[in-house]
Order: structure tokens, then C-alpha cells, then sequence
């Protein structure tokens, strides 16, 4: 089994994901990055496009953002903070 780190999600509007996962793709100003556990503190700009994020157990959820948005990691915790989401 992967490592896990803390993952928290959040809109203006609500917490869409708070819980334990293994791996995070976002996608950064610069190209799509990826998290996982044990990763360097990070805070980046993110750009509307698709977040994808995997559980301990491999499954796989996906999101698409439309708007911009902030990432932070420190101490296997990330949170990310998402202005929209596509429906």
C-alpha cells in the first residue's frame, strides 16, 4: 500500500472532500502537478482543469475545475482550495 497524506478540498460554498489519499494531480499555472506523501511545502496558483485524486485502496475521483484556485502542502497535509467546478 502507498503512503497517504490528508487531502481537504474546499469551494466558497462548501467541503467537497476531506479524508486520507495516496496520490493528487492538479493543474498548476505552469502544467499539471502531482502530490504524494512525503512531498515538499508547496503553495501554487492553479488554473481551471481536471483534479484527480486516488484513495488509499488505488480508486480514482475526478473533478474538473473552472475557475482558479490555490494548493498548499506542508507536513502531508494539502489543501486545496478551488474558486468553481464544472457540472
Amino acid at each position: 500500500m502507498d503512503k497517504a497524506f490528508q487531502l481537504e478540498i474546499l469551494t466558497p460554498r462548501k467541503r467537497l472532500f476531506s479524508g486520507s489519499v495516496s496520490s493528487l494531480v492538479a493543474p498548476g499555472t505552469l502544467g499539471y502537478l502531482g502530490v504524494l506523501a512525503n512531498h515538499a511545502p508547496l503553495v501554487t496558483t492553479l488554473v481551471p482543469g481536471k483534479v484527480v485524486y486516488r484513495g488509499p485502496s488505488g480508486s480514482a475521483t475526478a473533478l474538473q475545475s473552472a475557475g482558479a484556485g490555490l494548493l498548499e502542502v506542508n507536513h502531508n497535509k494539502v489543501t486545496l482550495l478551488l474558486d468553481a467546478l464544472s457540472q
